[in-house]
């Protein structure tokens, strides 16, 4: 079964690349890496938590989904907006891809081990 994207969710995604587009520069790094699993696993266990928080305050699946996953994600923007001011590494979209990667695995694994 499918459920539709919130539109919350999309017009988020959208703002995300607008705002991205204008960073001051891009990180060179490969795609393997200590930090990469770390933004996988904080991004895992930040989704987990934001779904489990939504869930103790007894909204709905998609509302508990939507904040757990828009939790996690939106903090590991803001870390790489952080990371594209000057003298920072510079904005990663490989470590953006693990966050988001990771907050999809901690929401699955928390509806797996809840269900």
């Amino acid at each position: 079964m499918t459920y539709p994207l919130p539109h919350s969710l999309k017009y988020s995604f959208v703002a995300l690349i607008l705002c991205s587009s204008g960073c001051t520069h891009y990180a060179n790094d490969p795609w393997t890496g200590k930090d990469k699993a770390e933004h996988f696993v904080g991004s895992a266990v930040l989704a987990a938590a934001g779904t489990a928080y939504g869930d103790n305050q007894e909204w709905s699946e998609a509302r508990s989904r939507s904040f757990g996953l828009l939790f996690s994600v939106s903090l590991g923007a803001a870390k790489e907006f952080y990371d594209s001011r000057d003298g920072g590494s510079g904005w990663s979209w490989k470590d953006f891809t693990w966050d988001i990667a990771g907050a999809a695995v901690g929401y699955s694994t928390y509806q797996l081990i809840r269900h």
